[in-house]
């Protein structure tokens, strides 16, 4: 079912597919809806992937985000809630 907020169904669902964050799917394909995914992809990304961070800066980035249940959570679960919240 299509949703209104997404431009690009298609390549949020593959990047949803990938394990990107809800957020950050609809970025993306938002971007790449109204610029071309050509401009889009020469952007790219400057931070490292969640499961190259320190569990310090994963906890920093869950308190950012509000992400309940933090402090009791390990790398792994950090990085799983982050990537779907």
């Amino acid at each position: 079912m299509p949703r209104a907020q997404i431009k690009d169904e298609k390549t949020y669902q593959k990047l949803r597919d990938q394990g990107e964050s809800k957020e950050k799917a609809a970025r993306i394909a938002n971007a790449s809806a109204g610029q071309g995914k050509k401009k889009v992809g020469r952007k790219g990304g400057k931070n490292p992937p969640y499961s190259d961070w320190t569990k310090e800066d994963l906890l920093k980035r869950a308190r950012e985000i509000g992400i309940e249940g933090r402090s009791s959570m390990n790398k792994s679960q950090l990085v799983d809630a982050l990537r779907n919240h």
